[in-house]
């Protein structure tokens, strides 16, 4: 699939919401190991999506290499050198134990698991969870988001308070859930065109890499290689 097929349509206008300042994210350092490797990340991936992305300022990287109490969806600002770090629930089809780890991913209809690679974020829409933003897949690993309707929405199994109760978040239908504040920022930042990258790399703050979690059904991919991940990963 080319990734030029997949800019079909219009993006729709909508009013922005504004970000309430009381949401605290988890801001790296300047220059810290981890945000270095975010940057090279979210760079690499850019020249590899091409033209398919048209703003270029802002990428989400979701980290499903991390447990879901941490915060593992990083915003990296390029034009402003920052990093901001949110929480992410993944699909229960890529944590049927409900543990809390991802350890699959899968690009199946009805799987209800987390797709690993590049999404394309689309315009936004009302649906099931009220206001969410369409994903389009850019890799064989993901290019089926918009017939899973994979999308990024807010949901009450993604909020902090899911996690100060049960230790862990709730488990989506594959999509990139978020709480209610979280999922305004996401909805400004990253919406309209811009890129969002999921895959396993477990970075911890200091830049140190967390093991792939038991039961694991998925290889890792080192920062360092570029192109695509390997299809056979995918279930």
């Amino acid at each position: 699939m080319q990734r030029r097929d997949l800019l079909k349509g219009t993006l729709i206008a909508g009013a922005a919401l504004a970000a309430p300042g009381r949401l605290l994210a988890a801001t790296a350092a300047p220059g810290s190991p981890r945000d270095r490797m975010l940057f090279a990340l979210a760079k690499r991936e850019l020249d590899r999506a091409g033209d398919a992305i048209w703003k270029r300022d802002i990428v989400g990287i979701a980290d499903f290499g991390l447990h879901s109490a941490k915060p593992r969806f990083h915003f990296v600002n390029l034009e402003r050198s920052e990093v901001q770090s949110y929480h992410v629930a993944h699909g229960m089809g890529s944590d049927p134990q409900h543990d809390g780890w991802l350890k699959r991913f899968s690009n199946e209809e009805g799987s209800n698991a987390t797709s690993r690679g590049a999404y394309v974020t689309w315009e936004w829409y009302k649906g099931r969870y009220g206001t969410s933003v369409r994903l389009g897949g850019l890799d064989e690993t993901n290019e089926a988001a918009l017939r899973r309707y994979i999308v990024m929405h807010r949901a009450e199994y993604a909020e902090p308070e899911h996690i100060a109760k049960w230790g862990r978040l709730g488990r989506s239908n594959g999509c990139f859930a978020m709480g209610e504040e979280q999922f305004r920022i996401a909805l400004t930042q990253l919406s309209g065109g811009r890129l969002l990258y999921a895959d396993s790399l477990g970075l911890e703050e200091d830049g140190s890499i967390q093991p792939v979690p038991e039961l694991a059904m998925y290889h890792r991919t080192p920062l360092e290689t570029g192109g695509a991940r390997p299809v056979a990963s995918a279930f």
